[in-house]
Order: structure tokens, then sequence, then C-alpha cells
């Protein structure tokens, strides 16, 4: 029996919410269908997914397993939707999420010159949303950075970038030329809100400050709330008055992919990977990434 996307829906709000009540309210029906629904599932399924008693709702060994495969089935069937709807309205469209400190116009170039039916959009994303998007086709193709859940997606390496540590303009360590991790042992370190972004193994004090993006990160730098690492692009897009960024060579670089669903099959998107790697070949051939350290001195910009 084939596998029911409404019932795998109505048990995701139940395992989101362990509340059969709640779950019908999000849902927008009533709970005895909810519960019929889930029970319907249960014996297509031939296991029970969910233990109900005095205690609450908690999900079984199956119900656990259902919900990791459910996540991946639901956002491919958003995806689908999405690329169906877009291809009877004859929209001939592809959109690009890339990370902050991502140059994505050099691609687009190159890929236009195969493809100029295709209008190519771009939108900014995050570390905690980029898998997600890909998955349920709010992006086609995304930049993305290291680490990322790879579960349902094809995931290709691009290229590599330096760190430097984002510091305050005033701090003991803005005028170097560069630093280890030793030098920063002790600071406070501002986690961003996936903690597994962090790069350093040295053990750093909980600066208390959960930040997304590179914006809240600099206000938080500026601030003098804690340090951070970020890719050494990122002193190329992104200047203030108040911090200093310096290198930082003994950490481990940044990894900058290329990721699509792994569902999303797609000549124009091969095409996209082609001329994405291209672009990434000509910049590092024109030694583009070099000039970054502003002529072999110290990144510190105090501006």
């Amino acid at each position: 029996m084939d596998l029911d996307l409404r019932k795998v829906r109505y048990f995701a709000a139940v395992a989101d919410t362990l509340h059969f009540g709640r779950a019908a309210e999000a849902l927008h029906i009533a709970q005895p269908v909810l519960s019929r629904q889930i029970r319907a599932l249960e014996k297509d399924l031939g296991a029970a997914l969910f233990t109900r008693d005095s205690h609450g709702v908690a999900l079984t060994e199956a119900g656990r397993q259902l919900l990791t495969d459910a996540t991946l089935l639901l956002a491919s069937a958003d995806a689908t939707r999405r690329r169906v709807t877009a291809a009877a309205r004859g929209n001939q469209r592809m959109m690009v999420g890339f990370r902050a400190g991502i140059a994505v116009a050099p691609a687009i170039q190159q890929f236009a010159i195969r493809h100029p039916e295709v209008m190519v959009d771009v939108q900014r994303i995050e570390a905690d949303e980029q898998a997600g998007m890909l998955l349920d086709g709010r992006i086609d193709i995304g930049y993305v950075r290291l680490p990322i859940d790879e579960a349902g997606l094809r995931v290709v390496p691009l290229y590599t970038e330096p760190r430097v540590v984002v510091l305050p303009a005033g701090h003991r360590l803005a005028g170097k030329e560069e630093v280890t991790e030793a030098d920063l042992a002790g600071e406070p370190l501002l986690w961003s809100a996936d903690a597994s972004t962090q790069p350093t193994k040295r053990p750093h004090l909980n600066a208390g400050y959960l930040v997304r993006g590179v914006d809240e990160t600099l206000e938080h730098v500026a601030a003098g709330r804690g340090i951070s690492f970020l890719a050494r692009s990122a002193t190329v897009f992104y200047t203030h008055p108040d911090v200093t960024y310096v290198p930082v060579p003994d950490l481990a670089p940044d990894q900058v992919c290329l990721a699509v669903a792994a569902s999303h099959l797609s000549p124009v998107v091969d095409d996209f990977f082609t001329a994405a790697q291209a672009a990434a070949e000509i910049t590092a051939e024109c030694g583009n990434y070099e000039m970054w350290q502003l002529g072999g001195g110290a990144i510190s910009n105090h501006r």
C-alpha cells in the first residue's frame, strides 16, 4: 500500500507537539478525526507510532524512525509541488541561495551564456535554514558552508577560505597581523544558533549570546560581549567601525560547497553546478581571494 502523504502530515503535526488536541487545532480538524487518521496510518504501516498513557503522548521507536523519514519525504513533496506549479506557469526561474560572504554573480554570468532564457534569483540564507530550504524547494541550489545535514542532499565541495577572528576594535590583539588559537584562550565566544559551526577546538567561555548571521555577530562583538570566527570573505563584504578582523592561520579553513536536493534532477541544475565550479576556478587563478589580504598585510580593518 502506498504511503498517504496527508496521513504523514498529520503524524508529523502530532510528533511535533506530542499532543493530539494542539495538533488538531493547528491542522484545523477535529481531534477524533486526527486520532482516526493516525490509527489508520499505524494500520497501514503495521506499527504503533505513539504510546498514549496518563503521562501523555510519546513516540515509539517506529515513530521516531518515521519522523526522520517524514521530514525528507514531506520536504520533497513540497519541492515537487513548487517545481510543477512553476512549470505549469511557464516560469523558467531558478532560486539560488547563498551564505553571507559568497559571491554568486560570477556563476550567474557564466550560466547565462548557456541559458539566457532562465531567470536566476538569489536569496541569502543562514546556517540553520540552508538544508531545509533546499529540501522543501524554496531554493533550487545553495552555496552552503559546512557543516550541513547532508541527508537528502547532493553536496559538492567548491572552495575553502581561511578564517579570521572578529574582535572589538579596542581589543588587546586588535593590532596583530595574525593570532593563534592559543592567543585567544579564555576569550568568551559568541555562539551561533547552530552551535556546531564553531571551528575552534580549544575551549572558550560561552559569552551567553546566540547570534544569527554576520550582522548580529558584528554588533555583539562591537559591544564587547565576546569574539567570533568568520570566513575571510567577511572582511570584504562586511565592515564595522568598532570591530577588527585578524587572521587565525591555525584554524581549519571554512568549506564552501554547492548543494541541491538529491531528488532535484535536472540538466539545468547540472549546468549551474558546472558554471559555479568554472567561476570558482577562474577566481582562484586570478588570485582574487588572496587580494582580500589587502596586499599581504593584516586584515585588521579598524574603520
